[in-house]
């Protein structure tokens, strides 16, 4: 039978060390006070004995479980489907990782898991909660508010009556959308139709506004609702076709949609972009670099977005648990700027 070799103590790492327990744990929980040399010695003694904090005892000291809940608003089939899920995902977990702090993914389908998500986070498990892919109305902003959560979301949130103090990191969808579809009238096309995203989730709807900031006497028939998938983007297309065959262009709301209203085209005989330029919203290599033709398409940083959330998120929750007045103050929202990416699809 294999011997269980002790885990190392505090007093053992303050022996090697040559200091007192006390310092020790304020060393190893991150509090001021202790001298660098010092630190410097209890650091050198923690990496030497692989000495690993007690984590419920950690926990009582600062009061951080140094876990983050990450809430999907969509069902877990759109999710692991989506590109854009895995990257943001990403990037919240790069940040996340490099501050020592574990993600916690919650996705919500329907009422239960409202209900279940709620009780999760009114529990203590979590020191916070990043949020993204919300629909308007959605009762999550209401349930985290109730468990007095720090919060930061991804994308622009809609607060029916609104509310101070809400923290998000965006993409400039309305610009972005803006210089899509000037980037079609600049090549002669004057029948451009818009796909746009599911109209409940703000994104969609800045994107909409920013076709029709362009095309402000475009004909109500060239716009139609899609919900940001393949399967959407080629329903949406055949409508197009239907209501309006001699359509020149068109901007879809994502890549996902553009991929599957080229499939469409392509079915119809319409060639790309000889009869039809079509332009998405994204660009998501994988999808973007292997449609037939590329996909010229506008980029946003979607792993960055992940990035800044879980960035502003430990600021946030530096800045409340800090004895430290240098801690920055409250975070404030962010919009990361859009590119135009041209490749041969317009």
């Amino acid at each position: 039978m294999t011997e269980t070799v002790p885990r190392p103590t505090l007093e053992a790492v303050a022996a090697r060390a040559g200091v007192s327990r006390a310092t020790v744990s304020r060393v190893v929980n991150g509090s001021d006070g202790v001298r660098e040399p010092l630190a410097e010695r209890v650091r050198r003694a923690v990496e030497e004995l692989g000495y690993v904090p007690n984590q419920a005892a950690r926990s009582l000291v600062t009061k951080r479980h140094d876990a983050i809940a990450v809430i999907v608003a969509e069902p877990e089939t759109r999710v692991f489907a989506d590109p854009f899920f895995a990257r943001q995902l990403r990037g919240i977990s790069k940040e996340l990782t490099t501050h020592d702090n574990q993600l916690v993914l919650l996705l919500t389908e329907d009422r239960d898991d409202h209900v279940r998500v709620g009780h999760y986070l009114a529990g203590g498990h979590v020191d916070g909660a990043l949020v993204f892919s919300l629909h308007i109305d959605d009762p999550l902003p209401e349930l985290i508010q109730r468990a007095g959560l720090p919060t930061v979301f991804g994308g622009r949130p809609d607060w029916s009556g609104g509310r101070g103090g809400v923290v998000y990191v965006d993409s400039d969808n309305r610009g972005g959308a803006r210089d899509a579809v000037r980037h079609l009238l600049g090549l002669g096309r004057s029948r451009i139709a818009h796909i746009t995203g599911a109209l409940d989730q703000t994104s969609a709807v800045d994107r909409l506004d920013g076709f029709r900031d362009v095309m402000v006497d475009a004909d109500p028939r060239l716009v139609v609702e899609g919900d940001f998938t393949p399967a959407g983007g080629e329903w949406a297309m055949r409508e197009l076709l239907d209501r309006c065959p001699d359509l020149d262009a068109v901007f879809a709301a994502n890549d996902l949609t553009a991929a599957g209203a080229l499939r469409v085209l392509r079915e119809h005989g319409r060639r790309v972009p000889d009869d039809v330029a079509v332009v998405g919203f994204d660009d998501m290599l994988p999808i973007a670099e292997q449609t037939e033709p590329p996909l010229t398409t506008v980029r946003q940083d979607i792993e960055e977005m992940g990035r800044l959330m879980a960035r502003l998120l430990l600021r946030d929750l530096d800045r409340t648990t800090a004895a430290d007045e240098n801690v920055g103050g409250t975070p404030s929202s962010v919009i990361l700027p859009t590119t135009l990416i041209r490749r041969a699809s317009a």
